[in-house]
């Protein structure tokens, strides 16, 4: 099992993540968190398509909502209490997809 990271790690690791992105991670209530705007409806779920696909070959899966074009995206590892190197592992293979 991976282990929950300090609040030093996070802050490195989040740096590193948001490194080259217009459309930044952040840590809210505990989670890794970000939203995705599309152009409509239809990209967004091809989207989250996607994203449950590298999702499922992790065996980590986000929590998330979509409501038109947004793609909302919270990522903690329950079995750590949270955010772990497979959060940011997931976020990094996300934003690729964006």
């Amino acid at each position: 099992m991976d282990s929950k990271y300090t609040q030093q790690m996070l802050e490195h690791k989040l740096q590193q993540l948001n490194r080259n992105s217009t459309s930044p991670w952040r840590i809210e209530a505990g989670k890794l968190q970000r939203e995705f705007v599309f152009a409509d409806f239809v990209a967004a779920f091809g989207f989250m398509s996607q994203v449950a696909l590298l999702a499922e070959r992790a065996d980590h899966h986000p929590e998330w909502s979509n409501v038109y074009h947004r793609v909302s995206i919270a990522l903690v590892t329950h079995d750590a209490g949270g955010i772990t190197g497979r959060d940011f592992a997931l976020a990094q293979a996300i934003s690729k997809l964006a």
